[in-house]
């Protein structure tokens, strides 16, 4: 394993993302332990030292889970453990040390080495600020219960910004970030703005979820193929960002020991600088195939937002976009039927027109709103 600083910590470059645990009978609470702990176990003795958790993964039964692992294996004070606060579950200023103290019981210990504030957007920052929780976050660093102090994000770039700029205390930040995701919410703008203001970037969704991994179209198959070291569609789009030398590790939410050992492999290859110029240009010629595989490109900017009726419009059309792109209707429909409340559907939509001025791409909003529905809603 190779390791880079983070935070004055010396961390694997990869950090085992504990959001995709095998599972049994389909239900994302039912850890299956047994093939768990072996991932783990291969993972610890392949020098990964940093594990990465939070409240709502595996339908909140990840941090009980690691918890018991940490300790059944004396592996605590041996790995970096980072979790993060729900800010959607924040009403009040006592609910801090109340989601605080459930997660270090679950997690059976008395300190995290890194404390992220959790996917932040406009409206969960606002409202976590104003209820005082950079006080709060100083508080448990003087305390003792937090190493380093940093934050998720998932909204658009000026979002990000304002809350980089709000805070001259923050020590790192946690992005979705790889060769397709350069204009997608905080992306390529987000990440050198970051580290222009010292705080370093953990990295997620490297493989956006699994979509850089599998097989793609046959006119990209022929671009990976121009690559003159042949190597894995997951090996490359992890060591794009290797190659980067301000990525000191990315997080893999791994399911299998397959993906655990080649990951471990990959981490091995990793160098900083390992691709030319050409190289470079190339996977910029393969995220451009992808695009075009899209009858229009939303950068997510929302500019188009808010919508009168409620319309997530930049979400919806991302998730039409995620299916022609990566022919991934499933996860798609997921994300639509899901993680999209009813109400900021497409079909709220009543075509008042009031979005479609504003769009620079000069995207036709309201006729690929209805497309979207009619393709990802439920069965």
């Amino acid at each position: 394993m190779q390791y880079r600083k983070l935070c004055g910590e010396e961390v694997s470059i990869l950090g085992f993302g504990t959001m995709r645990f095998p599972i049994k009978d389909k239900n994302q609470k039912l850890i299956d332990e047994e093939k768990a702990e072996e991932m783990l176990d291969h993972a610890v003795g392949q020098g990964i030292n940093y594990f990465d958790t939070a409240q709502p993964y595996h339908g909140g039964e990840s941090e009980n889970f690691v918890g018991r692992y940490l300790k059944k294996r004396n592996l605590r004070d041996k790995i970096f453990l980072a979790t993060k606060l729900p800010a959607w579950l924040i009403t009040e200023e006592a609910d801090f040390d109340k989601q605080f103290n459930e997660q270090l019981e679950k997690l059976q210990t008395d300190y995290f080495d890194f404390y992220l504030l959790h996917a932040l957007n406009a409206k969960s920052w606002k409202n976590i600020k104003d209820l005082g929780v950079l006080k709060w976050c100083e508080k448990k660093k003087a305390e003792g219960k937090i190493k380093h102090i940093g934050f998720s994000f998932h909204d658009s770039y000026s979002v990000f910004k304002e809350i980089v700029d709000a805070y001259d205390k923050w020590e790192f930040c946690q992005l979705q970030y790889n060769y397709m995701d350069l204009e997608f919410q905080a992306g390529e703008k987000g990440f050198k703005y970051a580290v222009k203001n010292n705080i370093e970037v953990i990295i997620m969704e490297p493989l956006r979820g699994g979509q850089l991994a599998k097989d793609p179209p046959a006119e990209i198959v022929k671009l990976w193929q121009k690559f003159t070291v042949k190597r894995s569609y997951a090996d490359g789009a992890l060591q794009w960002l290797w190659n980067k030398q301000d990525v000191p590790i990315l997080l893999s939410g791994m399911t299998t020991m397959q993906h655990v050992k080649e990951n471990i492999e990959s981490a091995k290859r990793a160098k900083i600088g390992m691709f030319s110029d050409e190289e470079l240009d190339l996977f910029q010629t393969i995220r451009e195939a992808y695009l075009k595989r899209s009858p229009f490109f939303c950068t997510t900017c929302k500019y188009c937002e808010p919508c009168p009726h409620g319309v997530s419009i930049s979400s919806v059309l991302g998730m039409y976009m995620m299916n022609v792109m990566y022919d991934d209707l499933k996860r798609s429909k997921m994300f639509y039927n899901f993680f999209l409340g009813e109400d900021n559907r497409a079909d709220k939509c009543i075509e008042c027109g009031e979005c479609e001025p504003k769009c620079p791409q000069q995207i036709e909003i309201i006729k690929w709103l209805k497309e979207t529905h009619k393709t990802l809603k439920r069965d």
